[in-house]
């Protein structure tokens, strides 16, 4: 989970992630295109996100394709925020079942 925080501490990589939610399957060129860095640097970030786990890459042709995987932000939000939410969930549940008639 090391490797997901750091890949998500950069602006460039957040926002690379951002391009491949808004779609998936974008080739180097296609993520360069509007960036202030080199096709490079982006492909440096690329790399830290894939090593994280954060995008899969696949090839069709000649041209290396690159797709968000979102179980590692899934894990997060399971590990760090979800945990937060169970007390009061289980308040909700136990108000509906009371409410409803469910309860002794």
């Amino acid at each position: 989970m090391d490797a997901v925080f750091r890949a998500l501490a950069d602006p460039i990589r957040r926002r690379l992630l951002d391009r491949l939610q808004a779609r998936n399957g974008q080739a180097l060129r296609e993520l360069c295109a509007g960036l202030t860095i080199s096709r490079q640097g982006v492909s440096k970030h690329l790399a830290l996100l894939q090593a994280a786990n954060l995008i899969t890459v696949h090839w069709e042709g000649r041209e290396k394709l690159h797709s968000l995987n979102p179980v590692p932000i899934q894990q997060i939000a399971d590990r760090w925020i979800g945990k937060f939410d169970r007390p009061r969930l289980r308040a909700l549940a136990d108000l509906k079942e009371q409410l409803e008639g469910k309860r002794e």
